[in-house]
Protein backbone atom coordinates (compact mmCIF):
# COMPACT_ATOMS: atom_id res chain seq x y z
CA UNK A 1 0.00 0.00 0.00
CA UNK A 2 1.27 3.08 -1.26
CA UNK A 3 2.17 5.59 2.02
CA UNK A 4 -0.07 9.07 2.20
CA UNK A 5 2.26 11.86 2.70
CA UNK A 6 0.41 12.66 5.64
CA UNK A 7 1.48 9.50 6.95
CA UNK A 8 3.73 9.95 10.34
CA UNK A 9 6.73 7.14 10.86
CA UNK A 10 8.66 6.65 13.41
CA UNK A 11 11.53 4.71 12.90
CA UNK A 12 14.69 2.46 14.32
CA UNK A 13 14.80 2.56 18.18
CA UNK A 14 18.31 1.18 18.63
CA UNK A 15 18.67 -2.51 20.07
CA UNK A 16 18.96 -1.32 23.28
CA UNK A 17 15.06 -1.73 23.78
CA UNK A 18 15.54 -4.75 21.89
CA UNK A 19 13.32 -7.53 22.38
CA UNK A 20 10.99 -7.04 25.32
CA UNK A 21 9.14 -9.45 26.96
CA UNK A 22 4.97 -10.40 26.16
CA UNK A 23 2.97 -11.29 23.80
CA UNK A 24 0.22 -9.08 23.92
CA UNK A 25 -0.10 -5.59 22.01
CA UNK A 26 -2.65 -3.62 24.78
CA UNK A 27 -4.97 -0.64 23.34
CA UNK A 28 -6.85 1.13 26.01
CA UNK A 29 -10.34 1.03 24.20
CA UNK A 30 -9.85 -2.29 22.81
CA UNK A 31 -8.38 -4.17 25.82
CA UNK A 32 -5.55 -7.46 25.82
CA UNK A 33 -5.23 -8.24 22.01
CA UNK A 34 -3.12 -11.17 20.42
CA UNK A 35 0.18 -10.63 19.46
CA UNK A 36 2.80 -12.31 16.71
CA UNK A 37 6.38 -13.44 17.55
CA UNK A 38 9.41 -12.30 14.89
CA UNK A 39 10.20 -14.01 12.11
CA UNK A 40 10.35 -14.39 8.34
CA UNK A 41 6.66 -15.92 7.62
CA UNK A 42 4.61 -14.45 9.97
CA UNK A 43 0.39 -14.57 9.83
CA UNK A 44 -0.49 -10.56 10.79
CA UNK A 45 -3.60 -10.28 12.92
CA UNK A 46 -6.02 -7.34 12.74
CA UNK A 47 -7.78 -5.61 15.86
CA UNK A 48 -9.89 -2.60 16.05
CA UNK A 49 -9.31 1.09 17.51
CA UNK A 50 -12.30 3.66 18.34
CA UNK A 51 -11.68 7.01 18.58
CA UNK A 52 -13.72 10.02 18.91
CA UNK A 53 -13.38 13.10 16.70
CA UNK A 54 -10.91 15.18 18.47
CA UNK A 55 -10.01 12.55 21.05
CA UNK A 56 -7.33 10.59 21.32
CA UNK A 57 -6.34 6.58 21.80
CA UNK A 58 -3.26 5.14 23.29
CA UNK A 59 -1.91 1.99 22.44
CA UNK A 60 0.88 0.63 24.67
CA UNK A 61 3.11 -2.23 23.02
CA UNK A 62 4.53 -4.82 24.72
CA UNK A 63 7.62 -4.10 22.71
CA UNK A 64 9.79 -1.81 20.81
CA UNK A 65 8.70 -0.36 17.48
CA UNK A 66 10.48 0.40 14.67
CA UNK A 67 7.80 2.48 12.30
CA UNK A 68 3.87 2.98 11.92
CA UNK A 69 1.76 4.08 9.49
CA UNK A 70 -1.97 5.17 8.99
CA UNK A 71 -3.74 4.19 5.89
CA UNK A 72 -5.56 7.77 5.61
CA UNK A 73 -3.64 10.86 7.50
CA UNK A 74 -7.38 12.84 6.91
CA UNK A 75 -9.01 10.43 8.98
CA UNK A 76 -6.14 9.80 11.66
CA UNK A 77 -2.98 10.60 12.84
CA UNK A 78 -0.35 8.40 14.58
CA UNK A 79 2.04 9.99 16.89
CA UNK A 80 4.97 8.14 18.72
CA UNK A 81 5.42 9.26 22.12
CA UNK A 82 7.99 6.25 23.62
CA UNK A 83 9.44 3.49 22.39
CA UNK A 84 6.63 1.47 23.37
CA UNK A 85 3.62 4.27 22.91
CA UNK A 86 1.68 5.23 19.74
CA UNK A 87 -1.16 8.29 20.17
CA UNK A 88 -3.77 7.95 17.74
CA UNK A 89 -5.50 11.29 17.10
CA UNK A 90 -9.09 11.52 15.30
CA UNK A 91 -9.49 14.05 12.46
CA UNK A 92 -12.47 13.12 10.43
CA UNK A 93 -14.81 10.55 10.81
CA UNK A 94 -14.23 7.42 8.65
CA UNK A 95 -11.98 4.23 8.86
CA UNK A 96 -8.70 3.46 8.04
CA UNK A 97 -5.76 1.16 9.12
CA UNK A 98 -2.72 1.57 11.38
CA UNK A 99 0.34 -1.06 10.72
CA UNK A 100 2.85 -1.35 13.58
CA UNK A 101 5.99 -2.56 12.49
CA UNK A 102 7.68 -4.10 15.86
CA UNK A 103 11.45 -4.93 16.51
CA UNK A 104 12.48 -8.15 15.40
CA UNK A 105 10.15 -8.12 11.83
CA UNK A 106 6.67 -8.69 14.07
CA UNK A 107 3.37 -6.77 12.72
CA UNK A 108 0.25 -5.47 13.72
CA UNK A 109 -2.23 -4.26 12.11
CA UNK A 110 -4.94 -2.13 13.39
CA UNK A 111 -8.74 -1.56 12.28
CA UNK A 112 -9.47 2.08 13.27
CA UNK A 113 -12.53 3.72 13.27
CA UNK A 114 -12.94 7.31 13.97
CA UNK A 115 -16.62 8.55 14.67
CA UNK A 116 -18.11 11.63 14.85
CA UNK A 117 -18.06 14.07 17.76
CA UNK A 118 -21.24 14.45 20.05
CA UNK A 119 -20.49 17.21 22.70
CA UNK A 120 -23.73 16.02 24.85
CA UNK A 121 -22.91 12.57 25.25
CA UNK A 122 -19.25 13.22 25.60
CA UNK A 123 -20.62 15.68 28.67
CA UNK A 124 -22.85 13.12 29.62
CA UNK A 125 -20.23 10.74 30.17
CA UNK A 126 -17.73 13.19 31.54
CA UNK A 127 -20.68 13.83 34.37
CA UNK A 128 -21.04 10.27 34.77
CA UNK A 129 -16.76 9.62 35.64
CA UNK A 130 -17.10 12.58 38.06
CA UNK A 131 -20.34 11.26 40.07
CA UNK A 132 -18.06 7.32 39.88
CA UNK A 133 -14.72 9.50 41.01
CA UNK A 134 -16.67 11.16 44.04
CA UNK A 135 -18.60 8.30 45.31
CA UNK A 136 -15.72 5.59 45.08
CA UNK A 137 -12.87 7.29 45.56
CA UNK A 138 -9.32 5.33 45.20
CA UNK A 139 -11.04 2.78 42.90
CA UNK A 140 -10.67 2.73 39.20
CA UNK A 141 -14.00 2.72 37.39
CA UNK A 142 -13.87 3.59 33.35
CA UNK A 143 -16.85 4.13 31.72
CA UNK A 144 -17.47 4.37 27.96
CA UNK A 145 -20.61 4.37 25.74
CA UNK A 146 -21.32 2.77 22.34
CA UNK A 147 -24.83 2.13 20.50
CA UNK A 148 -26.70 3.46 23.09
CA UNK A 149 -25.19 1.05 25.73
CA UNK A 150 -22.87 2.07 28.74
CA UNK A 151 -19.82 0.08 29.39
CA UNK A 152 -18.85 -0.17 33.04
CA UNK A 153 -15.02 -1.51 34.00
CA UNK A 154 -12.80 -1.53 36.50
CA UNK A 155 -12.23 -2.85 40.20
CA UNK A 156 -14.53 -2.32 43.51
CA UNK A 157 -13.90 -3.55 46.80
CA UNK A 158 -17.35 -5.64 47.24
CA UNK A 159 -20.58 -6.15 45.51
CA UNK A 160 -22.61 -3.61 47.19
CA UNK A 161 -20.13 -1.02 45.54
CA UNK A 162 -20.80 -2.70 41.88
CA UNK A 163 -24.65 -2.48 42.77
CA UNK A 164 -24.21 1.45 43.61
CA UNK A 165 -22.18 2.09 40.39
CA UNK A 166 -24.50 -0.03 38.12
CA UNK A 167 -27.19 2.16 39.72
CA UNK A 168 -25.24 5.09 38.76
CA UNK A 169 -24.55 4.24 35.68
CA UNK A 170 -27.89 3.37 34.15
CA UNK A 171 -28.41 7.27 34.15
CA UNK A 172 -26.60 7.30 31.06
CA UNK A 173 -27.67 4.33 29.31
CA UNK A 174 -28.15 0.73 29.38
CA UNK A 175 -25.42 -0.93 31.48
CA UNK A 176 -22.73 -3.43 30.57
CA UNK A 177 -21.74 -4.37 33.77
CA UNK A 178 -17.93 -5.64 32.85
CA UNK A 179 -16.95 -4.78 36.66
CA UNK A 180 -14.27 -7.01 38.79
CA UNK A 181 -14.88 -7.59 42.52
CA UNK A 182 -12.31 -7.72 45.22
CA UNK A 183 -12.66 -11.36 46.57
CA UNK A 184 -14.70 -11.17 50.02
CA UNK A 185 -12.64 -12.54 52.85
CA UNK A 186 -14.45 -16.07 54.46
CA UNK A 187 -18.18 -15.45 56.10
CA UNK A 188 -18.07 -15.58 59.93
CA UNK A 189 -18.72 -18.53 61.44
CA UNK A 190 -21.27 -18.52 64.14
CA UNK A 191 -22.05 -20.61 67.24
CA UNK A 192 -25.40 -20.66 68.72
CA UNK A 193 -25.72 -21.56 72.71
CA UNK A 194 -29.25 -23.12 73.64
CA UNK A 195 -30.49 -23.86 77.22
CA UNK A 196 -33.72 -25.54 78.28
CA UNK A 197 -33.85 -25.52 81.92
CA UNK A 198 -37.20 -27.53 83.02
CA UNK A 199 -38.15 -28.45 86.29
CA UNK A 200 -42.30 -29.86 86.94
CA UNK A 201 -43.04 -31.01 90.73
CA UNK A 202 -46.06 -32.58 91.59
CA UNK A 203 -48.02 -33.05 94.70
CA UNK A 204 -50.71 -35.82 94.79
CA UNK A 205 -52.83 -36.59 98.06
CA UNK A 206 -56.00 -38.98 97.89
CA UNK A 207 -57.85 -40.09 101.02
CA UNK A 208 -61.15 -41.81 100.97
CA UNK A 209 -62.58 -45.12 102.40
CA UNK A 210 -65.03 -47.70 101.36
CA UNK A 211 -66.78 -50.06 103.75
CA UNK A 212 -68.79 -53.23 103.06
CA UNK A 213 -70.50 -56.20 104.55
CA UNK A 214 -70.92 -59.71 103.51
CA UNK A 215 -73.24 -60.34 106.82
CA UNK A 216 -73.03 -58.41 109.72
CA UNK A 217 -75.79 -57.83 111.82
CA UNK A 218 -77.79 -60.17 109.22
CA UNK A 219 -76.92 -57.21 106.40
CA UNK A 220 -75.35 -57.65 103.04
CA UNK A 221 -73.88 -54.01 101.80
CA UNK A 222 -71.50 -51.63 101.11
CA UNK A 223 -71.26 -47.65 101.53
CA UNK A 224 -68.94 -45.71 98.98
CA UNK A 225 -68.41 -42.27 97.10
CA UNK A 226 -67.55 -44.49 94.20
CA UNK A 227 -64.42 -42.76 93.98
CA UNK A 228 -61.53 -45.14 93.93
CA UNK A 229 -62.64 -48.44 92.59
CA UNK A 230 -64.95 -50.17 95.69
CA UNK A 231 -65.35 -54.01 96.21
CA UNK A 232 -68.18 -55.55 94.59
CA UNK A 233 -70.72 -57.88 96.23
CA UNK A 234 -72.13 -60.77 94.73
CA UNK A 235 -74.50 -63.56 95.78
CA UNK A 236 -76.53 -64.36 99.00
CA UNK A 237 -75.08 -65.68 102.20
CA UNK A 238 -75.76 -68.83 104.18
CA UNK A 239 -74.56 -70.76 106.67
CA UNK A 240 -72.75 -73.02 104.28
CA UNK A 241 -71.84 -70.55 101.22
CA UNK A 242 -71.02 -67.30 102.64
CA UNK A 243 -71.26 -63.98 100.24
CA UNK A 244 -68.94 -63.16 97.84
CA UNK A 245 -66.71 -60.07 97.31
CA UNK A 246 -64.49 -58.94 94.24
CA UNK A 247 -61.88 -56.50 94.78
CA UNK A 248 -60.64 -54.90 91.63
CA UNK A 249 -58.41 -52.43 93.77
CA UNK A 250 -57.08 -53.17 97.44
CA UNK A 251 -56.15 -49.81 97.55
CA UNK A 252 -53.54 -49.09 100.12
CA UNK A 253 -55.28 -50.02 102.96
CA UNK A 254 -57.62 -53.23 103.49
CA UNK A 255 -59.13 -54.85 106.15
CA UNK A 256 -61.53 -57.43 106.60
CA UNK A 257 -63.14 -59.00 109.94
CA UNK A 258 -64.87 -62.49 108.97
CA UNK A 259 -65.83 -62.93 112.73
CA UNK A 260 -68.12 -59.68 111.84
CA UNK A 261 -68.24 -60.26 107.78
CA UNK A 262 -67.43 -56.61 107.91
CA UNK A 263 -64.21 -55.41 105.97
CA UNK A 264 -62.74 -51.95 104.87
CA UNK A 265 -60.52 -50.29 101.65
CA UNK A 266 -59.12 -47.28 102.82
CA UNK A 267 -57.29 -44.56 99.97
CA UNK A 268 -54.70 -42.62 102.25
CA UNK A 269 -51.91 -41.76 100.01
CA UNK A 270 -49.75 -38.56 99.58
CA UNK A 271 -46.85 -38.85 96.04
CA UNK A 272 -44.21 -36.07 95.62
CA UNK A 273 -43.03 -36.39 91.72
CA UNK A 274 -40.49 -33.98 90.28
CA UNK A 275 -38.73 -33.98 86.66
CA UNK A 276 -35.63 -32.18 85.48
CA UNK A 277 -34.44 -31.25 81.87
CA UNK A 278 -31.50 -29.54 80.92
CA UNK A 279 -30.51 -29.68 77.50
CA UNK A 280 -27.83 -27.48 75.97
CA UNK A 281 -27.47 -27.82 71.90
CA UNK A 282 -24.87 -26.24 71.03
CA UNK A 283 -25.02 -25.60 67.00
CA UNK A 284 -22.56 -23.90 64.40
CA UNK A 285 -23.35 -22.39 61.24
CA UNK A 286 -22.13 -20.16 58.52
CA UNK A 287 -23.61 -16.33 58.32
CA UNK A 288 -27.19 -16.47 56.19
CA UNK A 289 -27.15 -20.09 56.54
CA UNK A 290 -30.03 -22.52 58.78
CA UNK A 291 -28.65 -24.76 60.48
CA UNK A 292 -30.68 -28.28 62.15
CA UNK A 293 -29.79 -30.04 64.96
CA UNK A 294 -31.35 -33.26 66.58
CA UNK A 295 -31.19 -35.45 69.33
CA UNK A 296 -33.43 -38.20 69.98
CA UNK A 297 -35.01 -40.53 67.63
CA UNK A 298 -38.40 -41.37 65.54
CA UNK A 299 -41.25 -43.79 66.66
CA UNK A 300 -43.36 -45.16 64.53
CA UNK A 301 -47.11 -45.11 63.75
CA UNK A 302 -49.80 -46.53 61.94
CA UNK A 303 -52.04 -44.78 59.58
CA UNK A 304 -54.95 -47.18 58.39
CA UNK A 305 -55.91 -46.77 54.66
CA UNK A 306 -59.06 -48.48 52.99
CA UNK A 307 -57.95 -50.57 49.51
CA UNK A 308 -61.22 -52.22 48.86
CA UNK A 309 -65.10 -52.16 49.76
CA UNK A 310 -66.74 -54.50 50.95
CA UNK A 311 -67.48 -56.94 53.42
CA UNK A 312 -64.40 -59.11 52.04
CA UNK A 313 -61.95 -55.58 51.32
CA UNK A 314 -58.38 -55.30 52.55
CA UNK A 315 -57.38 -52.33 54.62
CA UNK A 316 -53.64 -50.67 54.16
CA UNK A 317 -51.84 -49.93 57.14
CA UNK A 318 -49.19 -47.30 56.58
CA UNK A 319 -46.24 -47.00 59.04
CA UNK A 320 -45.23 -43.69 59.37
CA UNK A 321 -42.27 -42.08 61.50
CA UNK A 322 -42.57 -38.78 63.89
CA UNK A 323 -39.61 -37.53 65.07
CA UNK A 324 -39.04 -36.58 68.81
CA UNK A 325 -35.92 -34.94 71.14
CA UNK A 326 -34.06 -32.04 71.74
CA UNK A 327 -34.35 -30.06 68.32
CA UNK A 328 -33.01 -26.85 67.08
CA UNK A 329 -33.62 -24.67 64.00
CA UNK A 330 -32.04 -21.42 63.28
CA UNK A 331 -30.78 -18.94 61.02
CA UNK A 332 -28.23 -16.20 61.88
CA UNK A 333 -27.88 -12.88 59.85
CA UNK A 334 -25.08 -10.43 60.84
CA UNK A 335 -26.42 -6.75 60.14
CA UNK A 336 -24.58 -3.55 59.12
CA UNK A 337 -25.09 -2.97 62.89
CA UNK A 338 -22.89 -5.85 64.06
CA UNK A 339 -25.60 -7.62 65.65
CA UNK A 340 -26.72 -11.04 65.30
CA UNK A 341 -30.43 -11.43 63.37
CA UNK A 342 -31.83 -14.38 64.83
CA UNK A 343 -34.29 -16.80 63.65
CA UNK A 344 -34.68 -19.17 66.02
CA UNK A 345 -37.33 -22.31 66.48
CA UNK A 346 -36.05 -24.63 69.56
CA UNK A 347 -38.04 -27.58 70.45
CA UNK A 348 -38.25 -30.34 73.59
CA UNK A 349 -40.18 -33.30 72.71
CA UNK A 350 -40.82 -36.72 74.47
CA UNK A 351 -43.09 -39.74 74.38
CA UNK A 352 -46.03 -39.68 76.59
CA UNK A 353 -47.21 -43.13 77.00
CA UNK A 354 -49.97 -42.01 79.63
CA UNK A 355 -51.69 -40.14 77.21
CA UNK A 356 -51.31 -42.16 74.13
CA UNK A 357 -54.25 -43.40 72.25
CA UNK A 358 -54.84 -47.25 71.52
CA UNK A 359 -56.44 -48.14 68.09
CA UNK A 360 -57.29 -51.58 67.01
CA UNK A 361 -54.37 -52.96 69.17
CA UNK A 362 -51.98 -50.36 67.68
CA UNK A 363 -50.88 -48.14 71.02
CA UNK A 364 -49.84 -44.65 69.90
CA UNK A 365 -47.82 -42.41 72.16
CA UNK A 366 -48.60 -38.70 72.08
CA UNK A 367 -46.18 -35.97 72.59
CA UNK A 368 -45.09 -33.71 75.31
CA UNK A 369 -43.15 -31.24 73.92
CA UNK A 370 -41.92 -27.68 74.72
CA UNK A 371 -41.44 -25.32 71.60
CA UNK A 372 -40.47 -21.68 70.84
CA UNK A 373 -40.16 -20.11 67.44
CA UNK A 374 -39.17 -16.23 67.38
CA UNK A 375 -36.69 -13.81 65.61
CA UNK A 376 -34.65 -11.30 67.88
CA UNK A 377 -31.79 -9.47 67.31
CA UNK A 378 -28.42 -9.29 69.96
CA UNK A 379 -25.24 -8.52 70.00
CA UNK A 380 -21.98 -11.14 70.34
CA UNK A 381 -22.29 -12.79 73.33
CA UNK A 382 -25.19 -11.53 74.86
CA UNK A 383 -27.75 -13.53 76.03
CA UNK A 384 -32.02 -13.43 75.16
CA UNK A 385 -34.58 -15.26 77.51
CA UNK A 386 -36.78 -15.91 74.58
CA UNK A 387 -39.31 -18.61 76.25
CA UNK A 388 -40.40 -18.59 79.90
CA UNK A 389 -43.48 -20.69 81.56
CA UNK A 390 -44.58 -20.57 85.22
CA UNK A 391 -47.43 -22.48 85.81
CA UNK A 392 -49.44 -23.62 89.08
CA UNK A 393 -52.31 -25.68 88.71
CA UNK A 394 -54.23 -27.06 91.88
CA UNK A 395 -57.24 -29.76 91.03
CA UNK A 396 -59.40 -30.59 93.73
CA UNK A 397 -62.38 -33.36 93.69
CA UNK A 398 -63.96 -33.71 96.64
CA UNK A 399 -66.96 -36.64 96.92
CA UNK A 400 -69.17 -37.59 99.92
CA UNK A 401 -72.39 -39.09 100.74
CA UNK A 402 -75.19 -36.30 101.33
CA UNK A 403 -76.54 -35.67 104.90
CA UNK A 404 -74.55 -38.33 106.70
CA UNK A 405 -71.34 -36.97 105.09
CA UNK A 406 -71.52 -33.22 106.72
CA UNK A 407 -71.40 -35.31 110.27
CA UNK A 408 -68.65 -33.66 112.32
CA UNK A 409 -65.85 -36.13 112.70
CA UNK A 410 -68.10 -39.38 111.45
CA UNK A 411 -68.72 -37.69 108.59
CA UNK A 412 -65.32 -38.10 107.29
CA UNK A 413 -65.72 -41.68 106.86
CA UNK A 414 -68.18 -41.27 104.39
CA UNK A 415 -66.03 -39.02 102.24
CA UNK A 416 -63.37 -39.18 99.17
CA UNK A 417 -60.98 -36.71 98.58
CA UNK A 418 -58.44 -36.28 95.73
CA UNK A 419 -56.00 -33.03 95.20
CA UNK A 420 -53.22 -32.63 92.47
CA UNK A 421 -50.57 -29.52 92.94
CA UNK A 422 -48.65 -29.40 89.74
CA UNK A 423 -45.67 -26.56 89.19
CA UNK A 424 -43.86 -26.29 86.08
CA UNK A 425 -41.05 -23.53 85.61
CA UNK A 426 -39.47 -23.44 82.03
CA UNK A 427 -36.77 -20.92 80.65
CA UNK A 428 -35.10 -21.28 77.24
CA UNK A 429 -31.96 -19.01 76.97
CA UNK A 430 -29.76 -18.26 73.17
CA UNK A 431 -26.77 -17.21 73.21
CA UNK A 432 -24.96 -16.37 70.01
CA UNK A 433 -21.07 -16.16 69.45
CA UNK A 434 -18.69 -15.38 66.61
CA UNK A 435 -16.00 -17.95 66.76
CA UNK A 436 -13.15 -19.05 64.11
CA UNK A 437 -11.67 -22.96 63.54
CA UNK A 438 -9.73 -24.55 66.06
CA UNK A 439 -5.77 -23.32 64.45
CA UNK A 440 -3.84 -26.97 62.71
CA UNK A 441 -2.36 -28.54 64.96
CA UNK A 442 -4.54 -28.00 68.10
CA UNK A 443 -6.33 -30.83 69.69
CA UNK A 444 -10.15 -30.48 69.66
CA UNK A 445 -12.09 -30.62 72.23
CA UNK A 446 -12.92 -34.57 73.36
CA UNK A 447 -15.73 -35.91 75.78
CA UNK A 448 -14.15 -37.10 79.33
CA UNK A 449 -15.29 -40.59 79.38
CA UNK A 450 -14.98 -42.55 82.75
CA UNK A 451 -13.11 -45.64 81.78
CA UNK A 452 -10.82 -46.17 78.96
CA UNK A 453 -11.23 -47.69 75.63
CA UNK A 454 -9.43 -51.06 74.66
CA UNK A 455 -5.93 -49.48 72.53
CA UNK A 456 -6.59 -49.63 69.18
CA UNK A 457 -4.52 -52.81 67.11
CA UNK A 458 -3.78 -50.56 64.16
CA UNK A 459 -2.57 -46.54 64.49
CA UNK A 460 -4.29 -43.83 64.23
CA UNK A 461 -5.97 -43.51 60.60
CA UNK A 462 -4.66 -40.76 58.75
CA UNK A 463 -4.35 -39.63 54.81
CA UNK A 464 -1.02 -39.76 53.31
CA UNK A 465 0.80 -36.96 52.48
CA UNK A 466 1.47 -35.04 49.40
CA UNK A 467 4.92 -36.25 49.24
CA UNK A 468 3.00 -39.79 48.79
CA UNK A 469 0.36 -38.97 46.51
CA UNK A 470 1.78 -36.05 44.67
CA UNK A 471 -1.22 -34.07 44.90
CA UNK A 472 -0.41 -30.39 44.33
CA UNK A 473 -1.18 -27.50 46.71
CA UNK A 474 -3.99 -25.81 46.26
CA UNK A 475 -4.08 -22.38 44.35
CA UNK A 476 -3.73 -18.98 46.30
CA UNK A 477 -7.23 -17.51 45.77
CA UNK A 478 -7.43 -14.62 42.82
CA UNK A 479 -7.54 -11.17 44.38
CA UNK A 480 -10.35 -10.60 42.02
CA UNK A 481 -12.94 -11.55 40.11
CA UNK A 482 -16.19 -10.54 37.43
CA UNK A 483 -19.44 -10.15 39.57
CA UNK A 484 -21.26 -12.45 38.24
CA UNK A 485 -18.55 -15.34 39.29
CA UNK A 486 -18.80 -14.07 42.74
CA UNK A 487 -22.38 -14.10 42.80
CA UNK A 488 -22.76 -17.16 41.21
CA UNK A 489 -20.38 -18.27 44.15
CA UNK A 490 -22.39 -17.24 46.65
CA UNK A 491 -25.44 -18.76 46.49
CA UNK A 492 -26.68 -21.86 48.13
CA UNK A 493 -25.80 -25.30 47.67
CA UNK A 494 -28.16 -27.74 46.80
CA UNK A 495 -29.68 -28.94 50.00
CA UNK A 496 -28.27 -32.11 51.35
CA UNK A 497 -31.08 -35.65 50.92
CA UNK A 498 -31.10 -36.81 54.55
CA UNK A 499 -33.72 -39.11 53.11
CA UNK A 500 -31.83 -42.75 54.21
CA UNK A 501 -34.84 -45.05 54.94
CA UNK A 502 -38.75 -45.21 53.03
CA UNK A 503 -41.13 -42.68 54.24
CA UNK A 504 -43.30 -45.99 55.35
CA UNK A 505 -43.84 -49.77 55.29
CA UNK A 506 -47.24 -50.53 54.39
CA UNK A 507 -48.88 -53.60 55.50
CA UNK A 508 -52.10 -55.10 53.81
CA UNK A 509 -54.17 -56.50 56.59
CA UNK A 510 -57.99 -57.78 56.51
CA UNK A 511 -60.69 -54.93 56.53
CA UNK A 512 -62.51 -57.24 59.71
CA UNK A 513 -60.07 -58.45 61.56
CA UNK A 514 -57.34 -55.84 61.56
CA UNK A 515 -54.93 -59.46 62.06
CA UNK A 516 -52.18 -60.72 60.89
CA UNK A 517 -51.83 -59.95 56.84
CA UNK A 518 -49.47 -60.12 53.43
CA UNK A 519 -47.22 -57.71 53.97
CA UNK A 520 -46.12 -55.83 51.16
CA UNK A 521 -43.05 -53.86 51.62
CA UNK A 522 -42.60 -50.01 51.14
CA UNK A 523 -40.85 -48.31 48.27
CA UNK A 524 -37.13 -48.86 47.34
CA UNK A 525 -35.06 -46.00 49.16
CA UNK A 526 -33.78 -43.45 47.05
Amino acid sequence: MRPNPGITIVCLWAAFFATWAGPILQAQTSGSLPQSTGGANIQDSANDLVVAVGKSVLVDCARPVERVAVGSGDLAEATAVSPSEIMINGKAPGETTLIVWQVGGGRQFFNVKVRASNPAANDRLEALRRELRTEFPGQPLHVSAEGGSVFLRGTVKDLESSDRAVQIASTAGKVVNLLYVNVPPPEPQILLKVRFASLDRNLNKQLAINIFSTGAANTIGSITTQQFSPPSLAGTGTSTDPSRFTLSNLLNIFIFRPDINLGATIQALQTNGILQILAEPNLLVANGKQGSFLAGGEYPYPVVQGVGGGAGGNTAISIQFKEFGVRLNFIPTITPRNTIRLQVAPEVSNLDFTNGLTISGFTVPSLASRKVNTEVELSEGQSFAIGGLLDNRETKNLSKIPFIGDVPVLGKLFQSMSKIRTNTELVVIVTPEIVAPIPAGVAPPEVKYPDEFLPPNSGPLTNPGANVTGAKPLPAPPATMPVEQLVQSMQSEQPLNTTSISPGTIYTVPAAGMGAGTTHPGPTPP
